[in-house]
């Protein structure tokens, strides 16, 4: 592997750290600068905030690393996310938790130029292997991002960010001296009509049979954020769990899923095909979560992950089962389309399942994830409906024009 890709690498599983780290100690954090019992609408402000500046920012900082260089909007952005940890360190009240929440998901937006580096020093075909790692080593830093917060937030709360900072200047260090750039900037004018986010969405509208496919995405994506929404929250008010433990069973989960994606969704679909491997998959995760609804020790977590895991095939298959509905010539413009729902979910899912937390909390915590198990069968009927070999429109105006 060569040294720039090392780096890129390094960049991603920091960026995950990052993300993950906040999740096993936001609830203490969050109790000690509002001084309320329950914080759980601040969690899925914090937590949709971070989300809306991943959406806003991400075409923004990919059009300009394609007019300025990879290498000087990656050196900004670890610089930044360097900065903003220190700032989260010390950030003595929540308007400015809130400030360093949205610079955190600013700079974490450069995702998009990392994977344009990838594609400007890969030939075609080391491409799909060299995205397979860009996943596993997002996949890794999400695993060890809540450990690690919650083994140093037991020591000090704010020690998580004082390390994610130390991390991020350590690879500002390595990306500043090894890395090249990557391909020559164009220094053409930024086209800003480029730059709305929502432009990919106005296809859906204009094909109406898109729809069902995209709500699908929809709900799996919603569904995921209840977990880094709610977790943390739930653990500590049904188990008393403290930050280590909450950190351990996030990436217990963490693992579990890698795995269950990574070995079984080929052998699965092979044998029982893509919507069946589909439905396996939910069948799964609401059997797991109603054991978690009504669980009483910590340690039956732990007992269903294995179950849980089962929840890994579905996403696989189901974006296998919805690129075939797509002809060949649409498959950017679609991916398009689902990345922007990804983002979309992630907004919307953390303030309302935060919200009914809020309501639910003092009665019955576990509650909440029988809604997830609730949202997961609005999803049956639609990959019920899914149907091989239907091509679609084309975009049109829709998504070419340079109006936005």
């Amino acid at each position: 592997m060569t040294r720039p890709l090392i780096v890129i690498f390094t960049a991603i599983v920091l960026d995950a750290i990052g993300i993950g780290l906040i999740f096993p100690i936001l609830p203490s954090l969050l109790k000690e600068v509002t001084h309320a019992d329950n914080v759980a609408p601040y969690i899925g402000i914090m937590t949709a905030l971070y989300a809306v500046m991943q959406f806003i920012f991400a075409p923004v900082l990919g059009a300009l690393s394609d007019r300025l260089g990879r290498r000087p909007v990656l050196l900004i952005s670890l610089g930044g996310a360097a900065i903003n940890y220190l700032f989260l360190a010390f950030a003595p009240n929540l308007w400015m938790l809130f400030i360093g929440r949205a610079i955190a998901g600013l700079t974490s937006a450069n995702m998009s130029v990392a994977s344009a580096y990838i594609t400007d020093i890969s030939p075609e075909d080391k491409r799909a292997r060299r995205f397979g790692l860009f996943n596993a080593m997002f996949g890794i830093g999400f695993i060890i991002g809540p450990v690690l917060g919650g083994v140093l937030g037991d020591t000090w709360l704010r020690l998580p960010f004082i390390a994610a900072a130390v991390l991020n200047g350590f690879n500002l260090l390595l990306a500043f001296f090894i890395l090249p750039e990557s391909r020559a900037p164009s220094r053409e004018k930024i086209d800003l009509a480029a730059l709305n986010p929502l432009r990919p969405l106005r296809w859906v509208f204009s094909v109406k049979s898109l729809l069902s496919r995209l709500l699908t995405f929809f709900i799996f994506s919603a569904t995921g954020d209840a977990y880094g929404t709610c977790w943390a929250l739930w653990g500590s008010d049904t188990f008393q769990w403290n930050g280590l433990w909450i950190g351990l069973s996030l990436g217990a989960f963490g693992v579990c899923q890698a795995l269950a994606q990574a070995f079984l969704p080929g052998p699965v679909v092979k044998l029982l095909g893509e919507r069946a491997t589909i439905l396996t998959g939910i069948a799964g995760v609401c059997l797991a979560l109603v054991v978690m609804a009504f669980a009483t020790e910590g340690w039956m977590i732990f007992a269903i992950m294995a179950v849980f895991a089962l929840g890994g095939i579905g996403t696989p298959a189901l974006q296998s089962l919805a690129t075939r509905q797509v002809d060949e010539d649409q498959q950017g413009q679609f991916q398009g389309v689902l990345t922007s729902a990804v983002s979309l979910a992630s907004i919307v899912a953390p303030l309302a399942f935060s919200s009914f937390y809020f309501v639910v909390r003092e009665q019955w915590p576990g509650a909440i994830w029988l809604t997830v198990v609730v949202i997961y069968a609005i999803a049956v009927p639609l990959v019920l409906g899914l149907r091989y070999g239907h091509s679609l429109p084309d975009a049109g105006p829709a998504t070419s024009s340079s109006r936005g």
